[in-house]
C-alpha cells in the first residue's frame, strides 16, 4: 500500500495524566496529516480561499490499539479509502505506527466540501478533483456509486 507518511513529534502537552497520549491528540495528528497532504499536493490555504471552498468532517473515529508514550517515535500515514467519482464525498484512513512497526491507532473519517459563500455542500472544481485523484489510495480503495443509498 502506498501512503503519505508524516513523522509526528509528540509534545508534552499531548500527554494525559496516565502518562500516555491523550485521546484528542490522535484527532489533532489526523487533521495535521490531512492538511499537510493537501498542502503538499498544492491544495494550500490560499487555494482553498481562492476557490471559496473548505473540507468538512461528517465522522471521525479512532480505534486505539497500543498506548503511545512521550518517548515513542511515531508516524501517521494517510490514504484515501473511498470516494464519489467527483470527490464531493470521501473517506480517509490514518494509521499511527510506532518506530518498531507496531500499529498504535487507526483513525477513519468521512469528509466533504462546503462552499464558503453559500454555506452549503459543494462539488469541488476540476483542480481539487485532480489533486484528490493523485492522493495515495488504500489497497481496498473503492469508488462509491452516487446512486447507492
Amino acid at each position: 500500500m502506498h501512503s503519505f507518511s508524516l513523522p509526528i513529534q509528540i509534545r508534552w502537552s499531548d500527554i494525559d495524566q496516565n502518562r500516555h497520549l491523550r485521546h484528542s491528540a490522535y484527532y489533532d495528528y489526523g487533521a495535521l496529516a490531512r492538511i499537510t497532504l493537501f498542502t503538499q499536493h498544492g491544495l494550500t490555504s490560499s487555494k482553498l480561499e481562492e476557490f471559496q471552498i473548505g473540507p468538512i468532517l461528517f465522522r471521525e473515529e479512532a480505534v486505539f490499539k497500543r498506548e503511545i508514550k512521550f518517548e515513542d517515535k511515531i508516524a501517521i500515514d494517510t490514504v484515501l479509502l473511498k470516494s464519489l467519482p467527483d470527490f464531493s464525498r470521501w473517506s480517509i484512513r490514518h494509521h499511527l505506527t510506532k518506530e518498531d512497526g507496531t500499529l498504535a491507532a487507526i483513525i477513519s473519517m468521512d469528509g466533504a466540501w462546503i462552499d464558503l459563500t453559500k454555506r452549503k455542500l459543494a462539488i469541488p472544481n476540476a483542480t481539487i478533483q485532480k489533486i484528490f485523484a493523485g492522493f495515495p489510495k488504500a489497497e481496498e480503495f473503492e469508488w462509491v456509486d452516487p446512486l447507492r443509498k
